[in-house]
């Protein structure tokens, strides 16, 4: 597997992937590119992938961060599996809503909600 980013924690809880995002801003390409070098080998590697993804120690982003959630999205459904987001900050979930991603995305208030449903 390629090498995970520094600014990402992985916890697994069954078959289900907890990614914890570490950065409180993810603004730089740098960033994104490294987070994109550790989701995408992942999710290619793991069939019907079940990927929490938690935002709880973001407080600033780029909207290149939401195209590369699109992107993992994609690939994770092509391959059968799901994606939720938690603990989104409120300001950052404004953003969501007007780019009506809420719509698009599974979003929970914290991890425990968002394992719920899972098998693992």
């Amino acid at each position: 597997m390629d090498q995970l980013s520094p600014n990402l924690e992985i916890k697994y809880h069954g078959t289900v992937i907890l990614a914890t995002l570490a950065d409180e801003k993810i603004l730089d390409d740098t960033q994104i590119q490294e987070l994109e070098g550790s989701f995408m080998p992942l999710v290619e590697q793991n069939d019907a992938i079940q990927l929490i993804i938690d935002f709880s120690n973001v407080k600033f982003l780029t909207s290149s961060v939401l195209g590369l959630l699109i992107r993992i999205s994609k690939k994770i459904y092509e391959k059968g599996g799901k994606l939720r987001l938690c603990a989104i900050d409120a300001k950052i979930m404004e953003v969501f809503r007007i780019t009506r991603l809420d719509k698009i995305f599974e979003i929970f208030s914290d991890q425990d909600d968002a394992l719920v449903g899972l098998k693992r």
